[in-house]
């Protein structure tokens, strides 16, 4: 029979060598897994985390493992290219950092092991990712086992292969379930057995040498109120006797996704509202532990979301197991994102083969996803457009029963053909933050579906960055906690009434890293999320979502870390599920009041120190306010480290600054000129100035016109701080030059009233 053994404990850890060690290397640093060599570094801002090559080894003795037919190696994330050597004999090469993998090591056992597994991180041009907005962490950073099979046995080397798929196709009151095996090593007269187990694991059904049945009365998988799972057993028998067994949980549903209706799920409307997931932690990186997913889940059900789309990679199969028992409705998708790189086309069809191969029964799963605002650098590139129709035609290979999705960006035009490869499309689209107003949202999608009425239209990504910064006046650009819970209110009214979105997922549910970025005080993350990359605190956004979607009573206070104001009369906003709220300022009620959108408004007085209590129901919640005369310096963004501040910067009265924003210094010649000369400085430090031999030249960055109108609203020293990136960075020096020369241009004049 089949026997699992962990091996995550007691790991010779060398960091930055490609050598091959032929027995346990001595003086290495001990670890456990998993691992990563990124967790502090990879997320401290300066996009200079340790990338290259770390050498993970271990002793294994064979007389430890069971006495079976073949040995198998199982690694279930080595980021991201990994070789195996055992005794200094090269055994395999894997490309891709977040998918399970296996190596037969049968033949090459001996009494004694040195087990080496060299890890490499560093960047190329064939493995994805490459280009993106998060820190790819090497390591060893999910379980590895050992596997002891009979010599037939269901497949470990294919794809990741669980050894069975199952398909249920739900048909009235009933289910048609096919179980599908993968054996290997079968001999006349091998029998496989199949069996189905309902939830509290009794027999229902069983059959020999025929994996199709019929389940009547089916109970269905019906999403985050019911998320019923059955077990699909396999086992391989030789004369009576077992020799190998699988199983897999799967849930019975019909869904379909209507242009017009949105999701469908077991013939109801659905509407699915929910968050991406990036999978690392403060400290921690991507080497996660059961209990980080599972707080993980119990945040995002806390919020009531009933959908994730799991950005940008494979996660790990503990995660979507807890996705199928907690009834999410989940978008699974490969790292093929912002860059097509000719040199990768393999990579994406092997990363491909092995999400829908190892994730095909989870009932959870409900698209595949093709790639992530891959036209960063252009919508045409008719290398990346075939790829496309390669992924999208191998899915619906793999994969009869579920539709395929693309998450595109906000300069990718509606009309380009990238668009429409996929059977539905959502759009990543920061109106109102990288740009425009958040006001944007619900024409543009109204739009899109005028124009494509037949065409299922959601949102991939949208969200705003907040830090402990507050303001009383929030703005795009200020980094408060209040301005992404008033552009989340704004988008929640927006997105929520449209019900022809098969999708809406908040741009992020956590804080992540990112360590090329430089932004909010903060460097080295990405701040979009609705809680702490810590998991410590839900930012005032996370209870506008629970206040929608959320069906336990609760009232919360927003605000309790603004206590600090200078008005004399200040707006508190309290969110809440219940129908009516009454707010206490010092024991004193200023009333209650009902809304229909869950948010609620009071002008409190604001004299001294008051405290404050909102109560809805039987619950209630608590902050306090007091009056100043100035504003604290501590709630105003203030750049960390960063190469030039705005505070630092000469300003000159009626002239231009790096403080003002690129779309008023466009409305002057002069400073359309000064523009100009910053994108060509901007094209010879992205290596664009030149095309390689055999390319088209490509457009300057940021021409393009849906581009121009994005950044308009930025200033141009948010601007530059952003482009990090993209892996351009001023000097102060540079920066300083540039401000002297904005210092020349005269602001137009006020027309007179």
């Amino acid at each position: 029979m089949r026997t699992v053994t962990n091996i995550n404990n007691g790991w010779a850890f060398l960091k930055g060598t490609a050598e091959v060690p032929a027995s346990l290397p001595a003086h290495a640093e001990t670890v456990d897994l998993p691992h990563t060599w990124n967790a502090k570094d990879g997320q401290d801002g300066g996009n200079d985390y340790f990338r290259g090559t770390c050498c993970y080894a271990r002793e294994i003795r064979k007389s430890d493992l069971p006495q079976t037919g073949r040995t198998y190696l199982e690694i279930n994330g080595a980021n991201s290219s990994a070789d195996v050597y055992m005794n200094g004999k090269h055994l395999a090469h894997h490309d891709g950092g977040y998918s399970t993998w296996r190596v037969e090591i049968t033949n090459t056992l001996r009494e004694e092991n040195c087990l080496a597994i060299l890890v490499d991180n560093a960047a190329n041009e064939t493995v994805y990712p490459q280009t993106a907005d998060f820190t790819f962490y090497g390591g060893l950073y999910r379980s590895v086992n050992l596997i002891s099979v009979p010599d037939t046995h269901f497949d470990l080397e294919t794809y990741g292969c669980p050894g069975i798929h199952v398909t249920p196709v739900v048909e009235g009151q009933s289910a048609k379930v096919e179980i599908k095996p993968f054996p290997t090593g079968l001999q006349s007269g091998d029998q496989i057995r199949y069996r189905i187990l309902d939830a509290q694991g009794n027999r229902v059904a069983e059959q020999v040498d025929d994996g199709q049945f019929v389940l009547p009365d089916v109970h269905l998988w019906d999403g985050v109120k019911n998320p019923y799972l059955y077990t699909a057993e396999a086992a391989i028998l030789r004369g009576g006797r077992e020799l190998d067994k699988v199983s897999a949980r799967f849930g019975c549903r019909s869904f379909r996704i209507d242009p017009e209706k949105g999701f469908i799920l077991n013939g109801r409307e659905y509407p699915l509202r929910g968050v991406s997931r990036h999978q690392d932690r403060l400290g921690i990186g991507n080497a996660l532990l059961p209990e980080h997913h599972r707080e993980d889940m119990d945040l995002i059900c806390e919020a009531g979301f009933n959908t994730i789309r799991l950005a940008h990679y494979q996660h790990d199969q503990y995660f979507y197991d807890l996705c199928d028992e907690r009834g999410m409705v989940v978008w699974a998708e490969i790292p093929y994102i912002s860059r097509h790189m000719p040199g990768g086309n393999e990579n994406t069809v092997q990363q491909m083969k092995e999400l829908v191969t190892q994730c095909y029964n989870h009932p959870s799963i409900c698209v595949w996803g093709l790639s992530n605002e891959i036209t960063m650098d252009g919508a045409g590139d008719p290398d990346m457009i075939r790829q496309h129709r390669v992924l999208n035609d191998l899915v619906h290979e793999m994969d009869k029963t579920r539709p395929t999705t693309l998450a595109c960006i906000t300069m990718c035009g509606m009309d380009e053909e990238i668009v429409h490869i996929s059977d539905v499309v959502s759009y990543n689209h920061y109106f109102g933050w990288y740009g425009g107003s958040m006001e944007e949202y619900g024409p543009w999608f109204d739009h899109f579906h005028q124009k494509y009425p037949n065409t299922p239209i959601g949102v991939s990504e949208y969200g705003c960055e907040a830090l402990n910064w507050h303001n009383s006046h929030p703005e795009s650009g200020d980094y408060s906690e209040e301005y992404q819970a008033v552009y989340h209110e704004s988008l929640i009214r927006q997105l929520f009434s449209r019900k022809y979105l098969w999708a809406t997922h908040v741009w992020n549910m956590f804080d992540f890293g990112a360590d090329a970025r430089a932004e909010g005080g903060e460097n080295g993350q990405n701040h979009k999320g609705l809680i702490t990359m810590d998991r410590k605190y839900k930012k005032d956004a996370f209870y506008a979502y629970k206040a929608w979607l959320s069906d336990d009573p609760f009232v919360h206070l927003c605000g309790k870390r603004y206590i600090d104001r200078v008005e004399d009369v200040t707006r508190v906003t309290v969110y809440s599920n219940l129908p009516e709220v009454e707010l206490f300022a010092g024991g004193v009620s200023l009333g209650k009041k009902t809304a229909p959108d869950h948010f609620f408004y009071f002008d409190v007085p604001n004299s001294g120190e008051t405290g404050l209590e909102a109560v809805a129901g039987e619950c209630r919640d608590e902050s306090v306010i007091r009056k100043v005369d100035k504003m604290n310096p501590e709630y105003i963004l203030r750049e960390q480290g960063a190469v030039l501040n705005w505070f630092d910067i000469t300003e000159i009265e009626g002239r231009f600054s790096l403080n003002d924003k690129l779309g008023d210094i466009l409305k002057t010649l002069r400073g359309k000129l000064w523009f100009a000369g910053l994108f060509l400085t901007l094209a010879k430090k992205m290596g664009q100035n030149q095309p390689k031999t055999g390319e088209k030249k490509k457009k300057k960055p940021g021409m393009d016109g849906n581009l121009m109108n994005m950044i308009s609203s930025f200033t141009v020293l948010r601007f530059t701080g952003m482009l990090g990136i993209r892996n351009v960075t001023f000097t102060k020096e540079e920066l300083l030059k540039m401000n002297a020369k904005l210092n020349r241009i005269r602001k137009p004049s006020k027309p007179v009233r």
